[in-house]
């Protein structure tokens, strides 16, 4: 798996090439070193995750087609506001022709992302964090994997086999045009895969072979919804379809915020991953569905 490299067209014109891990920003040790008071000491870095070239806001956010966001997938013909006024385009990305991804049995192939703590007991869990009370921790160097496991850590290579407290894993090399990332799917976690069933008044989320977590009444509802738009939509348009009597705005927000807080805890409770539901800082709310989900909407 040769280095993923993505090449930026700078305002003046010339070309620059950058990789995982590179840092763009006003210090003079930064990979690319913007001398501009606009920029911030680390203002974005590049990152390789399920095969793709990030590029992640560290102190700033990013502009991209008017929005400002915290992260984008790098593409030829992006175009990346870093500050007002300064703009770079993406020329080209190269991606290696496949990337480390994991199995074991009752999970599917995924690919890791560049930082994970693994699990294997109540279920499989993989969490794109440093956890340092997990068995075992992954994570890219850039040049290579490495795996931390029992106080000893080893390159991590496709073809590596280990056990887990009992669970059997494995490292395998996943293709690339296997392995992108929809532009909801979520990087922060690898967590069993879901089956959602919705049907207005009831709702359930089970992870992998655990029970089901079933919803009732409010939560149930907000489920279905979310479910039946097929994508982000504004709080305020999901809750009149839950709340379609309540005419007070402050009224209809305060409900908003106190039952979808309950809903994640009930999420979080269940062993499901909280971010299902998740909300942007923008009003934005939707229901986030990895590769291997499944969602049966009977509403």
């Amino acid at each position: 798996m040769h280095r993923a490299l993505a090449t930026f067209r700078m305002p003046d014109g010339t070309a620059r090439e950058l990789g995982p891990g590179d840092i763009i920003g006003r210090l003079w040790s930064a990979a690319l070193q913007l001398d501009d008071p606009r920029i911030s000491e680390g203002h974005a870095m590049l990152s390789l995750r399920g095969g793709d070239l990030w590029l992640l806001a560290l102190r700033r956010r990013l502009g991209v087609d008017g929005r400002s966001v915290g992260e984008v997938r790098l593409v030829p013909g992006l175009r990346v506001a870093l500050a007002h006024g300064l703009e770079v385009t993406v020329e080209r990305v190269d991606l290696p022709a496949s990337a480390l991804a994991i199995e074991a049995p009752g999970l599917p192939t995924t690919v890791l992302p560049g930082l994970c703590s693994l699990r294997a007991r109540p279920q499989i869990e993989l969490s794109a964090r440093h956890q340092p009370d997990a068995p075992c921790i992954l994570w890219d160097t850039c040049d290579g994997w490495r795996r931390s496991q029992g106080g000893v850590t080893v390159p991590l290579e496709a073809g590596d086999a280990w056990d887990v407290d009992g669970v059997p894993f494995r490292a395998v090399a996943m293709p690339v045009g296997g392995a992108g990332l929809s532009p909801t799917r979520v990087t922060g976690g690898i967590d069993p895969p879901l089956r959602i069933v919705t049907a207005w008044e009831t709702a359930q989320v089970q992870a992998g072979d655990a029970p089901p977590v079933v919803f009732s009444g409010v939560h149930a509802r907000i489920l279905s919804e979310l479910a039946s738009l097929g994508g982000p939509a504004a709080w305020e348009v999901v809750a009149r379809e839950v709340w379609p009597d309540e005419d007070d705005a402050w009224v209809l927000r305060k409900r908003w915020d106190v039952n979808l807080g309950r809903l994640r805890a009930r999420l979080r409770e269940g062993g499901i991953r909280t971010d299902l539901v998740r909300a942007a800082g923008t009003g934005q709310v939707e229901l986030v569905l990895r590769r291997h989900d499944e969602l049966d909407d009977r509403g």
